[in-house]
């Protein structure tokens, strides 16, 4: 059974993390810190230990994207310190400004549990991956990489998606060892 079958908030839920996400952001640009709401206010879905991921677009470009790959807190404090977090940490970018936030756009990640993979080699995780469904984290000795499933979007053949995740692991694109493992998670995904 996929993750979206047995797991899909709806849509009040939803539209509920979204508030809480933009409000997070709101308060960070005003005080410095993101919003901690009550899990205790919010329906039992959002009181759940999840994790998530909150992605940022100015425009059409990336503008921040934090999250956590494993459940650490309940679900609605997931959201708001992750928005926070793809505002004002991201260390790929400034910390936003106030002139940016009528431009944003703002999607929602909730993951799944990671599941290991079993694989002999690099052909037979190719074989396994599911472009579009799957999310991976990879891991090297110390390298650590995920790529969240909205990534076949740009990257959608899975030799390429691979290549592309060693990358950001910090690895060779061409890397293979014995060592090399990898998990696969499903996401939940809306927004905009």
């Amino acid at each position: 059974m996929s993750f979206s079958e047995h797991a899909t908030l709806d849509d009040a839920s939803r539209r509920q993390l979204l508030e809480v996400a933009w409000e997070s952001i709101r308060h960070g640009l005003a005080q410095g810190r993101p919003t901690r709401p009550d899990p205790a206010d919010y329906p039992a879905p959002l009181r759940v230990h999840r994790a998530a991921f909150v992605t940022l677009h100015h425009f059409n470009g990336l503008r921040g994207c934090i999250g956590h790959l494993e459940a650490c807190q309940p679900l609605v404090l997931d959201v708001a310190d992750n928005a926070f977090g793809a505002a004002f940490r991201d260390p790929r970018f400034a910390p936003l400004e106030p002139w940016e936030f009528d431009d944003l756009t703002l999607h929602l990640s909730i993951l799944s549990a990671p599941e290991p993979m079993s694989f002999s080699d690099e052909q037979d995780l190719l074989r396994q991956l599911r472009p579009g469904v799957d999310g991976l984290i990879l891991t090297d000795g110390g390298a650590r990489g995920t790529f969240l499933p909205a990534v076949w979007e740009s990257l959608p053949q899975p030799r390429q998606f691979l290549t592309e995740l060693k990358r950001k692991a910090g690895l060779p694109g061409n890397h293979w060892s014995g060592t090399l493992r990898v998990s696969r998670y499903y996401t939940e995904a809306f927004g905009g």
